[in-house]
């Protein structure tokens, strides 16, 4: 069962459908709708104002809700990566019981899980997600974070065209400290395989981690063969196969920068669609050209390939 580090109970904020919070500094009001999701930090609620609907995370621990807004405000300023929700607000709430909350609103992404998207939709999208996380990894490394808590419930897929998010930053660490927030099953340490240090290869561990959480739903107990236990769970999937060489460095830490297991997984990709006739797979066709949009930007010659 995947655990979150020091999580209580009283972490979670309870708030009923229908509730206005007002902020105290800034005076916006929001309509409570419906809870999306709680951590370690606070809840999360979708919330309605001026027709639209935002995400709206409150917490009594001040402080460190002002990390994840001080994290959000550093992403947001790399507009064109997407690299998180883009931060609306930030102010205080004063329930009428006289209890104070900090809270921060957030856009609301409309989509589906990574895993079930997956499988609603083919195994075949799982190259095209992988070079979209990776991309974003990459920025956010070059930025000074590490994800830290990169896991299916902190990913999002959002359609037209299908694109991966990052919507929650509460585990967000800069790089060279200790982690703050991580769930077992994505973490390293906990299988004995590296250290809680914030850095590239601790996310890069976890991504491997997401894919095989696709295929074993209800994840896997450690043993004392750690290492050789991911090999076998990776091997065992017919649908991974190409991708085990670069899922194994990954488990074993071997990449310095997500842009390293980006560009190797590009390459295997691509050498593994010659020779094939799209025309007889109109899916896997669309699939290829999702590939191909999502990584325009830093590998130009798969143009050149499907074109010339």
């Amino acid at each position: 069962m995947m655990q979150k580090k020091n999580i209580t109970k009283t972490d979670e904020i309870y708030l009923r459908p229908g509730t206005v919070i007002v902020g105290k500094w800034n005076g916006n009001k929001y309509i409570i709708k419906r809870k999306i999701g709680a951590g370690m930090i606070g809840t999360v609620y979708l919330c309605q104002v001026n027709n639209q609907f935002v995400a709206l995370k409150i917490s009594k621990q001040a402080m460190s809700l002002t990390s994840e807004v001080n994290v959000l405000k550093s992403l947001n300023k790399v507009q064109d990566k997407r690299l998180g929700p883009f931060l609306l607000d930030v102010d205080d709430y004063e329930a009428k019981d006289g209890e104070k909350y900090s809270f921060y609103v957030m856009e609301y992404i409309r989509g589906t899980s990574l895993e079930s998207f997956v499988r609603q939709n083919g195994y075949e999208w799982i190259g095209v997600f992988l070079i979209q996380i990776l991309e974003q990894l990459e920025e956010l490394h070059q930025a000074g974070w590490v994800f830290g808590d990169l896991k299916n419930d902190n990913l999002l897929v959002s359609s037209n065209p299908p694109q991966v998010h990052f919507i929650d930053v509460g585990g967000t660490t800069k790089i060279g400290r200790s982690i703050k927030e991580y769930s077992e099953f994505y973490d390293r340490a906990y299988w004995y395989l590296g250290s809680r240090e914030a850095e590239p290869s601790y996310d890069l561990f976890a991504l491997v981690m997401v894919v095989l959480t696709i295929f074993y739903p209800k994840q896997f107990k450690r043993t004392k063969h750690a290492r050789q236990q991911i090999y076998q769970k990776i091997i065992a999937v017919k649908e991974l196969t190409p991708f085990r060489p670069i899922f194994m460095k990954a488990i074993d830490g071997k990449y310095d920068r997500a842009k390293e297991m980006k560009e190797e997984l590009i390459q295997r990709l691509m050498k593994r669609k010659k020779g094939y006739d799209t025309s007889e797979n109109k899916k896997t066709h669309y699939i290829i050209e999702a590939l191909i949009i999502t990584c325009i930007s830093s590998i130009y010659f798969i143009l050149s390939y499907f074109i010339g």
